[in-house]
């Protein structure tokens, strides 16, 4: 196996390449997947604004997910004051390992933006970023159990923020309502006695988190991605060498004038864009953010709905998350048969 060597907050990480037929396994077009994933998209595609009946339902549906694939759930439920008064909200914490040292996370925000007409779905932003969390849950279902049971050192984590939106009018205090409270609040949870087998000197349970993946304003057609931020270039790189070798493996879908996808540009660009990663990363957490530039045409309008995502590129997406995450794990794929069998 390639190893690829990544030095962050002063730890080693060593991310396996896997094998082509590893990855002929986890880009498989199955029909199951599609199914899975059209199921659970339709689940939290409705108006989902904090206080809602849609916002109460789509919390549940995370979380009965979340815990029917045996993960740990948490929610950090809280009162914030908000243009209009105080308003409750609630991130949702699910790990596949609690008990691990350290974790990657993948993150997206599963609220949506008020609207006076309220029908605004927010398909991109983020219906669909969580629906390929939640998908990747379930089609490595097996091969992540086996990983909780085989590492004790490192776990995934998802986490679905809350608030992300602007209730009025987006400001440092009428934005992030879900990202800001939880960064503070991990940043002052100590590093607890029964994680001393872990042989770090991390502080607080923020130290914990290897890297901090936010998605957002996925699923429209042809994305262009870029590296945010220097110190996770080595690791950005990684998506734009995933992207190209299952375009050589001809595992992706491209449109009729492509001869293959170019989502993931090899730029490291200085753009800094306000979302749920910014109270992390001012607390010194490296950080991906998968977010398009330009954002979809679609941002913010009624019509970021289902009939307006381009669902071939969100199959594209998920092939290559899957693979960076078995990848940095070190899963074990199977080379034969069903991944999720």
């Amino acid at each position: 196996m390639i190893t690829l060597n990544f030095l962050y907050h002063g730890w080693h990480h060593e991310s396996k390449n896997i094998s082509n037929s590893a990855v002929h396994m986890l880009t498989q077009n199955n029909p199951v997947y599609y199914a899975n994933f059209n199921t659970t998209l339709d689940a939290l595609l409705v108006p989902r604004v904090p206080g809602t009946p849609g916002h109460e339902e789509v919390k549940k549906f995370i979380i009965e997910t979340m815990n029917s694939l045996d993960w740990d759930v948490e929610e950090d439920n809280f009162i914030a004051p908000t243009p209009f008064g105080k308003k409750g909200f609630s991130n949702i914490m699910s790990t596949l390992d609690p008990s691990a040292c350290e974790k990657l996370v993948l993150a997206c925000h599963y609220d949506s933006k008020y609207s006076r007409e309220n029908t605004f779905v927010g398909a991109t932003d983020s219906a669909v970023p969580c629906t390929m969390m939640i998908h990747l849950a379930h089609v490595l279902d097996k091969q992540l159990k086996q990983q909780r049971k085989k590492n004790k050192d490192l776990t995934l984590q998802f986490i679905f923020f809350d608030g992300e939106e602007a209730l009025k009018q987006w400001s440092k205090s009428d934005s992030l309502y879900g990202s800001r409270h939880l960064a503070e609040l991990l940043n002052h949870q100590p590093f607890p006695d029964e994680y001393q087998h872990c042989n770090t000197d991390y502080a607080t349970h923020l130290d914990r988190m290897h890297v901090l993946v936010l998605l957002d304003l996925l699923g429209a057609e042809n994305p262009r991605f870029y590296s945010y931020f220097e110190d996770t270039y080595s690791l950005y790189k990684q998506l734009v060498n995933i992207e190209q070798r299952l375009n050589d493996m001809k595992k992706l879908e491209v449109l009729p004038q492509q001869l293959a996808t170019s989502y993931f540009k090899n730029i490291n660009l200085f753009s800094f864009v306000q979302d749920d990663h910014v109270p992390f990363l001012k607390r010194g957490v490296s950080v991906v953010h998968l977010i398009p530039s330009p954002f979809p045409y679609i941002w913010h309008r009624d019509i970021d709905d289902r009939e307006h995502l381009h669902h071939p590129t969100i199959n594209n997406l998920n092939k290559i998350l899957r693979v960076f995450v078995a990848q940095y794990l070190h899963l074990d794929v199977p080379e034969t048969g069903i991944v999720n069998s």
